[in-house]
């Protein structure tokens, strides 16, 4: 869900430890703190939620804790390949996966989970406002078909187009709409900044538009998008990714850390164990990238600098 070029898929960043420590550093001078923490390979998966959890932990890492960081730009599954080899050490927020869990934490037994983010995540089909406001039962998945015309496009031809952002995203879409025997097509934008070029545009354009979108997500705040309802999710309903035909389930977002890395001693294991936040919390920072267009390093430490608690209790001080 890339925003900005330091967003580029495949491309590895090096981003050196500084001596730089903050008043409620840990206290040991930075480079004694860098033997002892080392390196610490982090997943850089593409939207700029996880963008932003990034940003804050590796900025403390780095400044409090003199780890060298090396930051990874890979998609959600290929990451998870990472930990039996050593390439990768932590995935900062984990979206299900749940065949991948039990592949690599099961029974492979080479990663571990950390517990939640603290974030709530939610997945589903959205509408822009004014078409929601206008057609008052399109959020109802019942009544879909007959506007099904209106979202028509040269990509999607005779069916509604519905939109997607990257194809690397957890997304049932095809199937839902499969299941549900509606007259739609997914059609990949590419990315999140495409995804929400496209909603911004069709909200301020007066243009029909449905997609996939989720929270948490700071665009939200600027185009509050409606959420359209279909059947509930069960437990199960999602279990054969060829029938499904329900909502997507409520994500409580967490954290997965290479075993071997959480036991190592580095002091690096006991922030990722202890880094929680709130949506609020993630948003704030999302935006600072992605509208302020401000660095990572600066968009992190004006977090941090509004936080010191919260991060010296991740910090375990």
């Amino acid at each position: 869900m890339s925003t900005t070029s330091r967003f580029r898929r495949g491309t590895v960043f090096l981003l050196v430890a500084t001596a730089i420590s903050f008043a409620f550093s840990a206290g040991a001078p930075a480079q004694a703190a860098a033997a002892k923490c080392g390196t610490v390979n982090l997943a850089d998966n593409a939207w700029v939620g996880y963008e932003a959890d990034l940003a804050v932990v590796s900025y403390i890492m780095k400044n409090d804790l003199g780890c060298k960081v090396v930051v990874k730009n890979l998609s959600e599954q290929v990451s998870w390949q990472g930990f039996p080899t050593g390439q990768i050490d932590a995935i900062l927020e984990n979206w299900g996966h749940e065949d991948l869990a039990a592949k690599y934490i099961t029974k492979q037994k080479v990663a571990v989970d950390l517990g939640s983010t603290g974030n709530k995540g939610i997945i589903g089909w959205y509408v822009v406002p004014w078409l929601a406001a206008k057609y008052p039962d399109i959020t109802n998945w019942k009544n879909l078909n007959k506007y099904a015309s209106m979202f028509k496009t040269s990509e999607s031809g005779s069916q509604g187009a519905f939109l997607d952002g990257d194809p690397s995203y957890v997304t049932n879409d095809a199937a839902i709409i499969k299941n549900l025997k509606l007259n739609y097509k997914v059609i990949y934008t590419g990315s999140e900044a495409a995804l929400i070029t496209s909603f911004r545009n069709a909200e301020a354009q007066k243009k029909p538009m449905i997609g996939y979108f989720y929270e948490p997500q700071w665009f939200l705040a600027q185009v509050p998008l409606v959420h359209v309802t279909l059947p509930a999710w069960k437990s199960g309903c999602d279990a054969n990714p060829k029938t499904v035909a329900c909502d997507y389930p409520p994500y409580a977002l967490n954290k997965v850390a290479s075993a071997k890395f959480m036991s190592s001693g580095s002091p690096a294991a006991t922030l990722l164990k202890n880094f929680s936040w709130t949506n609020a919390d993630q948003n704030s920072v999302a935006k600072s990238l992605a509208v302020d267009k401000l660095s990572d390093d600066a968009a992190a430490k004006i977090w941090i600098t509004a936080h010191p608690a919260i991060v010296k209790k991740w910090l375990g001080n």
